[in-house]
């Protein structure tokens, strides 16, 4: 029985003392169509890429493989949604206002805000739009989604809007900037209206009353700081003191 979990890597390292680095550099690829090498990748810059500015002053993420080209330099109106209620009982009402140059804001789904920070940030678009052929908006959430899922989705907003950042400030009407390249995210209003906003602004109620619920709310790290609880960093080894059966 193996007491630990052990890497695939310190497996074929045990077994013929050579790292899989080194059991696989001679190997040869017999379809360079589907696996790629450093010299000949697929895209040059398609990782992630990390956003900054007034409305994610702690970073905000977007993957630019998943985005459509022309969206990752963008400017448009916010279309904004207080939290994924609001989003799914609104989303596709005739009535709202919304076209291919908006962008789709989604508060309330970071990880003291829904609280957990669910793969709800690739909001779907309104059928109306999808109607017309629109395939895809800039979205911006404090949410995750999948590492499947595509669109040009700004994620992680830090600090989320339940905690009193930037991105429970937004407006329908504003506008909001993004340059991937820059690695910029800019809500496009004055500083002085941004402080009147904050002046003005009261935290959501806690949807949690008791229990765990309460105490992940309360110490929750946000989205930059790896959302582990507080009272946890710095205390904790990758030692299994006991075999679990």
């Amino acid at each position: 029985m193996v007491p630990n979990i052990i890497a695939a890597e310190d497996i074929v390292t045990a077994m013929n003392g050579k790292t899989m680095e080194e059991n696989t550099a001679d190997a040869p690829c017999w379809n360079t169509e589907v696996i790629h090498s450093r010299e000949n990748p697929i895209r040059e810059h398609a990782g992630i890429a990390v956003l900054r500015g007034n409305l994610a002053p702690g970073g905000a993420l977007v993957k630019p493989s998943a985005a459509t080209p022309r969206l990752l330099k963008h400017r448009g109106r916010a279309v904004v949604f207080s939290d994924i209620e609001d989003f799914k009982q609104r989303v596709d009402d005739p009535a709202l206002e919304i076209d291919e140059r908006s962008v789709m804001v989604l508060k309330g789904a970071g990880p003291k805000g829904y609280p957990g920070m669910p793969e709800v940030g690739n909001m779907p678009l309104p059928k109306k739009l999808l109607q017309r052929g629109i395939t895809d908006v800039v979205r911006v959430s404090d949410a995750r989604m999948s590492g499947t899922a595509y669109g040009t989705v700004v994620l992680h907003v830090s600090p989320e809007s339940a905690a009193g950042g930037a991105l429970a400030l937004v407006q329908d009407g504003d506008e909001i900037e993004l340059d991937v390249e820059a690695r910029k995210l800019q809500l496009c209003i004055a500083d002085e209206e941004l402080a009147r906003r904050r002046k003005a602004w009261a935290p959501p109620r806690p949807v949690t009353k008791g229990g765990y619920q309460r105490l992940y709310v309360e110490h929750v790290l946000q989205a930059d700081q790896g959302v582990d609880l507080d009272f946890l960093v710095g205390c904790r080894g990758a030692d299994v003191p006991r075999e679990s059966h």
